[in-house]
């Protein structure tokens, strides 16, 4: 069995029990760890003999864990934050208040600003989860809430504060701040697709989008990609979403609600937590002397081609803090917040684990540039169009850029290293299509049907979803072939 068959194995392993549905994502993150791991004792023992296996276990496994830790804080202190908040509106509930009038003005902004902010800052379904709240908040339900939900999922590549593009990033061997930039300019042509299927959708849901509307979307559409371009050129990937996103969502509420300063202030208090997040992270990102503070604060940084973690300038720090506030203020329990985080976030944590250290195998023992060369020889330079459909299997069956980078951002860039193509614009590539994949990841989709109740078959469903695939696939494959060209 030749070299490149068997380190295609575990992928597909973990492909196919993905798509069987029935194996749930643990279940194929431990048979594809251990695949990999068998496949990469078959390749090094008759290459570098039993000597070598022990250090190079050792080796990967401690990057890959090290890496995975980065996700691990992120996905922990996002649930916590976000239980905090529930446990805030648990204690303090509000007076019902008057349903908003729907209009196509305000679900613009709770399909592209107000759920996408919420899955920037803490990521893993759970702006798709605010968005299905303020859609019934406007009167819209049933089919066409779900779908117009999973535009919450529409800047995924920023999602859990652009943890999936850090480890893609990684793993491909350049800086995040370059897979951020080629992520959004490829997120241009993306939205401009999704645009024209969210006025398609919601003229379905009974908001027809009227021609001023339209222009008034597409500049403010424009307005969110060029600042999403913006941070990432100019600041940290890991806030271009949320900055973005919360800029746009205060300049649109003193613009079409026109507050007087006691709703202001009320707005404000209502909000606080996430007020406080987002300038806490834009000010240590934006302003030079904390910046520099905290970014070397107590750091460590065990692995030269691994990023640092900085304990008091991640965003799990501010996330953890910020919360446990929030907590505290409402009287909640800590001790029942931290257990329901736990229970809630140790299954993604697991899978994350599993799946980074996978990908380090890959990238140590060599798996994945043999799989390159093998895709090179079979296939040619053609092979490269294969890249966005590798990339969009990944992101809807795991549901998570994070592990879905991991599984393939290494194969990928070896077959760009092997094409002579630009590696940096493939892991865009991969990043981007993976990432925004995700909205239709059965994990999403059942989620929306369980909250909305729906009785419908998911085959049902997915006949009225699957054209929200074409924007990242269309792009992904123009560029290929744009790559393809000038290479």
């Amino acid at each position: 069995m030749t070299a490149s068959l068997v380190s295609l194995l575990p992928l597909l392993l973990v492909l196919g029990l993905l798509a069987s549905g029935r194996a749930s994502a643990l279940v194929a993150g431990l048979a594809g760890l251990a695949a990999t791991l068998a496949a990469a004792v078959a390749l090094v023992l008759p290459e570098r003999g039993p000597a070598a296996l022990a250090p190079l276990f050792a080796r990967e496994t401690a990057a890959g864990a090290w890496l995975a830790w980065h996700v691990i804080a992120i996905i922990a202190s996002g649930m916590f934050f976000h239980r905090c908040l529930q446990a805030r509106a648990a204690a303090s509930p509000r007076h019902a208040e008057d349903a908003p009038a729907a209009t196509p003005r305000r679900l613009w902004a709770v399909c592209f600003l107000v759920a996408p902010f919420a899955e920037s800052v803490t990521g893993f379904g759970v702006g798709y989860i605010i968005a299905l709240g303020a859609l019934a908040r406007l009167g819209i339900g049933g089919l066409p809430a779900l779908l117009l939900g999973l535009f919450s999922q529409s800047l995924v590549p920023w999602g859990a504060l652009a943890i999936g593009t850090t480890v893609g990033a990684t793993l491909a061997g350049i800086t995040v701040n370059q897979l951020g930039v080629g992520s959004a300019v490829l997120q241009l042509p993306i939205h401009a697709l999704y645009l024209v299927l969210y006025w398609r959708l919601a003229r379905e849901a009974g908001q027809p989008v009227p021609a001023a509307q339209k222009a008034d979307d597409v500049a403010w559409t424009a307005a969110l990609l060029g600042l999403v371009l913006l941070f990432n050129l100019y600041s940290d990937v890991e806030i271009a979403g949320a900055a973005a996103t919360a800029l746009l969502l205060a300049l649109r509420f003193l613009r079409d609600e026109r507050p007087d300063a006691a709703r202001l202030v009320a707005t404000l208090r209502a909000h606080a937590p996430y007020v406080a997040l987002t300038l806490a992270l834009c000010a240590t990102r934006l302003v030079p002397p904390l910046r520099d503070l905290l970014k070397p604060l107590a750091a460590v940084k065990p692995f030269a081609d691994q990023p640092a973690f900085a304990p008091f300038y991640a965003p799990g720090f501010w996330l953890l803090t910020i919360g446990a506030v929030a907590a505290w203020r409402a009287r909640a329990p800590l001790a029942r917040i931290v257990a329901d985080t736990a229970r809630g976030a140790w299954r993604a944590c697991t899978v994350t684990l599993l799946f980074v250290v996978m990908a380090e195998f890959y990238v140590g023992t060599g798996m994945a540039q043999s799989i390159a060369e093998a895709l090179r020889a079979g296939a040619g330079r053609g092979a490269a169009t294969a890249v966005p459909l590798f990339a969009a299997a990944g992101g809807f069956l795991t549901g998570g850029g994070a592990a879905a980078n991991a599984m393939l951002m290494p194969m990928v860039t070896a077959l760009a290293s092997a094409l002579a193509i630009d590696p940096a614009w493939i892991a865009a590539v991969q990043n981007s299509v993976c990432t925004n994949l995700t909205m239709l990841s059965p994990i999403r989709v059942s989620m929306g049907a369980a909250i909305l109740a729906l009785g419908l078959p998911e085959a049902v469903l997915y006949r009225r979803a699957w054209p929200l695939a074409l924007p990242p696939l269309l792009a992904g494959l123009g560029a290929v072939l744009v790559l393809l060209a000038v290479a």
